[in-house]
C-alpha cells in the first residue's frame, strides 16, 4: 500500500513539475514574443472558449433560368405583389475596387446607397475622405447615393482610444443616416460592410418574396487577399432586414437564421500595398500589428502571395480539427467561377483579384 502511494505521490510531484515548467515558459514567451504567446492562446481556444449556438441553415435555391416565384416557393416563401425598396448601408474606409464592385453588383435592384465615411481611423488616425476624393468613380450610381461624414478630431497624445467604442460610434450613426434616407417600414435593409458582397440574385430574392425572417444573416463565403485564395463558408456577419424602427446597424449576430451562399467575403483585397497598411494600422484589430517590420511592404508582398496570415497568427477556431485544418498557407483556386459579373467583365481592370494577380503596386 505504501509503495502504490510512493509511486501516486511521484506522480502527482512529476506532472506538477511539469505544469510549472509550462506555465514558466509561456510566461517568458509571453514577455518576449507576444506573438508567439497570442498563437498558443489561440490553439488552446479549444480548451478554454466555447461556441456560440450553431445556425439554422436556410437552404439556397437559384438557377439563371429559375422563375421567381419558384425560388420563393423553394425557400418556403411566397412571390411579394410588388418588389420591396432596397437600402444597402456600409461603413466606408478605402476600399474603392470593393465598393465599386458591391455597387456594380447591387446596382439594379438597389434603391438608395448609403454610405458613412469619416476622416479619422477608428484607431485616431487622420486619413483623406477618400470616397468624396473619388466620387466620379460612382457617378452612375450618382442619383441612389445617401453620403454621410463623420467628422473626427485628433486625440490628445495621453488619451487611450479604444478602436471599438469608435467603431460603435460609427455604426450608431449609421443608424441616424439610415433613418435620414427615406427607408420605410416594410423596406429591406442589408447591413454590412464594404468587403461584404451580396450576390445580385440574392438581394433580388430578397426584394420579391414575401414570408421573410425579419432578420436574416447572409452567409459569404471567404476569400484572403483576392478571390484566388478562397479560405471557407464562416463569413456571417451581413444581415438583411426587413425594416422596422427596431432594426439597428450591428455587426454582430443577432439571429439563428442564416441564408447560405449568399454573396462574397474578400478581406484585405486591397490594389497598393499602401491600403494594407492604412487598415492594418486604422481598423478595430490595429493592435495585431505587434512588430514594426509587419507594416513592411516586401513582407505584405510575400505574404499576400503565399496566402499566409499578415500577423503570422493561428486561425481562431474552437475545435482542434478544425484549427489544424487551417493551419498554414491559405491554397490557392484556379476557379473564377460565381463572382461577381462586373469583375469577370472587367478583369483586366482588376486582375489583382483573380487567379495570377497577387503582385501588388507600391502606391
Amino acid at each position: 500500500m505504501d509503495a502504490r502511494r510512493n509511486v501516486t505521490k511521484r506522480g502527482f510531484i512529476r506532472y506538477t513539475f511539469l505544469l510549472l515548467l509550462i506555465l514558466v515558459t509561456l510566461s517568458f514567451i509571453a514577455i518576449f514574443n507576444h506573438t508567439q504567446f497570442q498563437n498558443i492562446t489561440s490553439f488552446l481556444r479549444p480548451l478554454w472558449d466555447t461556441p456560440p449556438p450553431p445556425f439554422q441553415y436556410i437552404p439556397h435555391y437559384y438557377a439563371e433560368n429559375a422563375s421567381i416565384n419558384n425560388l420563393c416557393n423553394l425557400h418556403g416563401w411566397t412571390l411579394s405583389s410588388e418588389p420591396r425598396n432596397v437600402f444597402d448601408a456600409i461603413l466606408f474606409s478605402n476600399e474603392l475596387d470593393l465598393l465599386e464592385l458591391r455597387w456594380r453588383e447591387l446596382y439594379p435592384y438597389v434603391t438608395k446607397f448609403i454610405i458613412l465615411e469619416s476622416n479619422m481611423t477608428f484607431t485616431g488616425i487622420p486619413k483623406p475622405l477618400t470616397f468624396a476624393l473619388n466620387r466620379h468613380r460612382f457617378a452612375f450610381a450618382e442619383e441612389k447615393i445617401i453620403y454621410g461624414f463623420l467628422p473626427g478630431e485628433v486625440p490628445p497624445s495621453d488619451v487611450h482610444i479604444d478602436p471599438f467604442l469608435i467603431e460603435s460610434h460609427h455604426r450608431s450613426i449609421m443608424n441616424e443616416l439610415i433613418r435620414r434616407s427615406g427607408i420605410s417600414d416594410g423596406d429591406l435593409l442589408i447591413v454590412s460592410d464594404t468587403d461584404e458582397i451580396p450576390s445580385s440574385h440574392t438581394v433580388n430574392l430578397l426584394r420579391l418574396c414575401d414570408g421573410l425572417p425579419s432578420v436574416l444573416h447572409l452567409e459569404m463565403r471567404n476569400y484572403l487577399y483576392s478571390f484566388e485564395f478562397p479560405v471557407d463558408y464562416n463569413s456571417w456577419r451581413a444581415t438583411a432586414h426587413i425594416y422596422s424602427r427596431w432594426s439597428r446597424y450591428r455587426h454582430s449576430r443577432q439571429t439563428d437564421l442564416i441564408l447560405s451562399d449568399a454573396g462574397w467575403h474578400c478581406s484585405f483585397c486591397f490594389r497598393h500595398l499602401s491600403d494594407f497598411v492604412t487598415k492594418m494600422t486604422g481598423y478595430s484589430h490595429a493592435d495585431r500589428v505587434k512588430r514594426k517590420e509587419y507594416l513592411d511592404y516586401s513582407r505584405i508582398q510575400r505574404k499576400i502571395c503565399g496566402g499566409d496570415d499578415l500577423y503570422d497568427m493561428l486561425p481562431e477556431e474552437f475545435s482542434f480539427k478544425k484549427l489544424i485544418g487551417k493551419m498554414g498557407s491559405v491554397p490557392r483556386s484556379s476557379s473564377a467561377v460565381h463572382l461577381p459579373g462586373y469583375l469577370i467583365e472587367n478583369a483586366e481592370k482588376f486582375k489583382f483579384l483573380l487567379p495570377g494577380g497577387c503582385q501588388r503596386s507600391p502606391e
